[in-house]
């Protein structure tokens, strides 16, 4: 209740003191505003970044490629000289194979998934954008009632659930995981600490399947891909591991060290219902056939790779939950306490709060995508500028969160708190009034509002172009165009 009030009491009165003194529709608050700040953040880094050039060595050899390795095990190095030198004395060269290493290896499947995790994913494979996502799970979860509570923020189930496993298991029987069901249900059905363990569990247990099976053909496009990725990845925990033999072998030219790798599948486990992973996984499956230490063999056909670093991507959907659920990167003048207070407790809001909030900055026309990638739009970057500096940083979260956990355990009194919060609320609108900083809109059109005449605005909806009056209080807006559906027949995009 503290922590609720206290969002009330800041957010309602910043955006309220914002909105009049700009007359514009703004609005800022504990959470949004800290990730608008964290968007402007990695826009900062990508506009300051500089490419550099970067270097590396192929060579052909029985019949394999093999990469050249630094003195400090890199692959790669920022000398072009250095490179060049490389490839002047091994070309053409007689390498001798000094090392050759066989090791069996295990990956285990990832873990049952929490709302965020699931929305992340939903928006790498499917383009699902987070509040899409919620809202396929509540229709699964309410109306087919076929997963469980989808608001969890975490991945791990109680030991008395145990019990129920084999019965959620044969609800899983449908399409594709027949064979994997099969498979779980011919073994007894035990639980170990990989998704097991009552004491990382808080309100909830991870998502997981009901014992309430369901045909897919009932289910609507995302739905059914929400549902499958919650069954894939609740049958995977069951299976067993998926194990693999890895050989790497070295050898030495003129002095340089060049390697090459192999895979050879043991057997997939997990990797039968995680299709994305296995056909990874298969991409990088090669054998290498038998090499013996001291052998020699002809390296041909030698050349430099050539490349540049990267900048950071912009934010997606999915990694600016990352962003919002683990925010330390972006608290300047790092304090470890507050750091470590704002991990325990989860980040900025929670797992049923984030897509409403990326949903409330993409209706507010405070940021925008573009191509799947998210951007600040004037309007954003200018509340950032506004607002004051405590809202634009996830430190307020963490230090709020501290005094929340003290009350919790009986250290801090409510009303002290109550009274902190109406002390900053006080503080924070007597900073938004004396600020002598305008706002202006860059998006003007010379278009007239219908109903008071003023100019009109033209802002990117995230499924379209529309004018909206700049008078928050007449709140005219008209759409002048929408994506839709439809693909284009020549380039695939979608049309407008």
């Amino acid at each position: 209740m503290a922590r609720a009030e206290a969002d009330w009491l800041v957010g309602l009165n910043a955006t309220r003191a914002l909105a009049v003194k700009h007359n514009a529709q703004l609005s800022c608050g504990r959470v949004q505003t800290p990730t608008l700040a964290m968007i402007a953040k990695r826009a900062e880094q990508i506009r300051r970044f500089q490419p550099k050039e970067y270097y590396g060595y192929q060579t052909k050899g029985a019949s394999l490629v093999w990469n050249w390795r630094s003195k400090d095990g890199g692959s790669t190095t920022f000398s072009k000289e250095g490179i060049q030198e490389v490839s002047q004395k091994t070309s053409n060269e007689t390498a001798v194979v000094v090392k050759i290493r066989k090791k069996a290896k295990k990956s285990y499947a990832p873990h049952l998934y929490d709302l965020t995790s699931l929305q992340q994913d939903a928006n790498r494979r499917y383009g699902f954008s987070a509040k899409e996502t919620l809202n396929h799970m509540q229709k699964l979860y309410e109306h087919y009632k076929v997963v469980t509570y989808p608001r969890t923020d975490s991945k791990y189930i109680t030991s008395d659930m145990v019990s129920t496993l084999r019965e959620r298991v044969k609800a899983c029987q449908t399409g594709d995981y027949v064979k994997a069901c099969k498979q779980i249900l011919s073994t007894t059905i035990q639980g170990n600490q990989s998704f097991v363990d009552n004491g990382k569990v808080s309100d909830h247990h991870a998502i997981i399947p009901t014992e309430q099976g369901v045909r897919m053909n009932e289910l609507e496009y995302g739905e059914r891909k929400i549902y499958e990725m919650v069954i894939s990845r609740f049958l995977a925990v069951l299976l067993p591991p998926c194990e693999f033999e890895e050989t790497e072998v070295t050898a030495e030219c003129a002095g340089e060290i060049f390697y090459v790798k192999g895979k050879v599948l043991l057997q997939k486990g997990y990797r039968e219902v995680l299709k994305e992973d296995s056909q990874k996984e298969e991409e990088r499956v090669q054998g290498l056939g038998d090499f013996t230490k001291g052998q020699k063999i002809v390296f041909s056909n030698g050349k430099i790779t050539k490349d540049t670093t990267k900048p950071p991507q912009p934010f997606t959907e999915a990694t600016l939950l990352a962003a919002m659920e683990n925010p330390v990167h972006y608290m300047d003048g790092l304090d470890k306490d507050l750091a470590k207070t704002l991990g325990e407790t989860g980040g900025l809001g929670t797992v049923a709060t984030r897509a409403d909030i990326i949903e409330k900055l993409l209706n507010s026309f405070m940021m925008e995508k573009k191509e799947g990638y998210i951007h600040l739009t004037s309007k954003g970057r200018q509340v950032l500028e506004l607002a004051p500096k405590g809202l634009t940083s996830p430190e307020l979260t963490a230090r709020w969160e501290r005094k929340l956990s003290d009350i919790a355990v009986g250290k801090l009194q409510r009303k002290t708190f109550d009274a902190e919060i109406r002390s900053y609320t006080v503080d924070v609108v007597g900073d938004i009034i004396a600020s002598s900083k305008t706002y202006r809109h860059e998006n003007m059109t010379s278009k007239k509002c219908p109903q008071c005449s003023k100019l009109m605005l033209e802002v990117n909806h995230k499924n379209g172009r529309m004018l909206v009056c700049q008078d928050r209080e007449c709140g005219y807006r008209n759409s002048l165009s929408r994506m839709t559906n439809a693909r284009c027949p020549q380039c695939h995009k979608k049309m407008e």
